[in-house]
């Protein structure tokens, strides 16, 4: 391999040779294990923006948490609840697509279909007042998943708005972010990783 070591030599993919995505790979290692403490400094990101709400992003995401594992959902469960809103900040007209992008490749698939529709499910609590139906979720109602997100709605996302309300710490959950986050469960990459 020409280049400098632990570097491909190619410009152009067509000419990448094994040697060449055997180094990316070893480059890529490192920053795959990262993934969690990325994931994590991203969630803090949501502390101070409160937008409108009586708590700020994160502290509802904690309390999301906080109120599915006092119910006892398992780790992933709970790990979904936490970052549900995490595309808040980067995409506020689609903030539950890129959560769930984010989750996909670490969770089942009715934990990332209930993240990816959660802000349709949610609606009903305030699209009316918007001008859009409040009931546009119920286009789901034959989806294996609709029961798990509309109870992930009414029982954890709605209620963690309290200022008043027990909050874990997100030092709490981070051991569970670690976990979930350690080795995808579904992606095109899963063998090679």
């Amino acid at each position: 391999m020409t280049g400098t070591p632990n570097k491909a030599s190619f410009h152009h993919m067509k000419d990448g040779t094994l040697e060449d995505w055997q180094a990316i790979a070893a480059e890529m290692r490192p920053f795959q294990a990262g993934l969690a403490d990325r994931m994590l400094d991203h969630l803090r990101v949501l502390e101070g923006d409160c937008g409108g709400f009586a708590v700020d992003r994160l502290t509802h995401s904690l309390q999301t948490a906080t109120l599915a594992h006092q119910d006892g959902k398992d780790e992933e469960y709970v790990v979904c609840a936490l970052l549900h809103d995490i595309g808040d900040t980067l995409g506020p007209y689609n903030h539950a697509d890129i959560a769930a992008v984010f989750l996909e490749p670490f969770v089942s698939e009715a934990n990332h279909w209930m993240i990816k529709h959660h802000a349709i499910f949610q609606g009903y609590y305030f699209f009316h007042h918007l001008g859009l139906d409040r009931n546009m979720h119920e286009q789901f109602k034959d989806s294996p998943h609709y029961a798990r997100t509309k109870e992930f709605i009414e029982r954890y996302d709605a209620p963690a708005f309290d200022p008043d309300r027990e909050t874990y710490p997100l030092s709490f959950f981070e051991p569970m972010v670690r976990r979930v986050f350690a080795q995808p469960v579904r992606s095109l990459y899963k063998e090679a990783v």
